[in-house]
């Protein structure tokens, strides 16, 4: 039997089978480490072709919570997610307190974090970094560039771009570490005070490359991200260029409901 009907429209058999073992894992009934079933045993589980279930294996893989090995079948991955706070990870306080906003994130859940600096140094603003910094592309800008861990395993790519006249003044900015509370306290410390960040989300399959980079399983999901951070004067200091395993974080957003 292909298809179940359930609120009055039909659901394929694959889904289904997907769904339930989705479930399992997020239930902890597959375990992380744990290997899933191999497709004989779920043929014969739920009696369907095999290529039902390797149609349902498409979809778990596309949930980011497996790693499939050529020859050696799904393993459940050991990644729990880190939970996001928009309204509290780029809170001042965090920055007094010597804190950078992911180390503050991962820290309130309990996860050991580290940072790991792939670039720092003059770059060419691209197109869509220019147009928001509001300077000319091609202009030269700092970029920075850091490849983020959780717990040992790489989740999240991050490029920052700031304006050459804001930073040449600010020797940190240059360094591998900028000092305690990142570059946003530095920023501040040089009398650029913040308003607001504004930040883009948009969700796509990794490519190959990034899959490569972030150890994801081809084509599983990202959540590419960009971030402004603006002055009180208006002016926008830094653009944050981010690329996140979208298996490892959950957004959670305050919204105002009055003016």
């Amino acid at each position: 039997m292909g298809t179940a009907v359930g609120g009055g429209r039909a659901v394929p058999r694959y889904v289904q089978i997907a769904d339930e073992i989705v479930q399992q894992i997020r239930a902890g009934v597959l375990k992380p480490g744990d290997m899933v079933p191999s497709e004989s045993d779920l043929v014969e589980r739920y009696g369907v072709s095999g290529g039902t279930i390797r149609k349902a294996m498409v979809e778990v893989r596309a949930s980011g919570l497996v790693d499939t090995r050529h020859g050696k079948g799904s393993i459940v991955k050991d990644r729990p997610p880190v939970r996001l706070r928009s309204s509290d990870r780029f809170r001042a306080s965090h920055r007094r307190g010597g804190k950078a906003a992911y180390l503050a994130e991962s820290a309130q859940s309990g996860a050991t974090a580290k940072v790991s600096v792939l670039y720092i140094g003059p770059m060419e603003a691209p197109d869509d970094i220019a147009d928001r910094l509001g300077v000319e592309a091609g202009t030269q800008v700092l970029a920075r560039r850091r490849l983020y861990f959780r717990n040992g395993t790489p989740v999240e790519t991050a490029t920052s771009y700031l304006p050459w006249d804001v930073v040449k003044d600010i020797p940190e900015l240059f360094a591998e570490n900028p000092g305690p509370g990142g570059i946003y306290a530095r920023l501040e410390g040089d009398g650029h005070v913040f308003a607001e960040f504004v930040e883009t989300l948009q969700a796509r399959p990794a490519t190959k490359a990034e899959s490569s980079e972030l150890a994801l399983s081809a084509g599983a999901p990202v959540v590419h991200l960009v971030r402004e951070a603006v002055t009180e004067e208006g002016r926008v200091v830094e653009v944050c260029d981010t690329l996140m395993a979208a298996d490892q974080f959950v957004f959670s957003y305050r919204i105002p409901a009055t003016d």
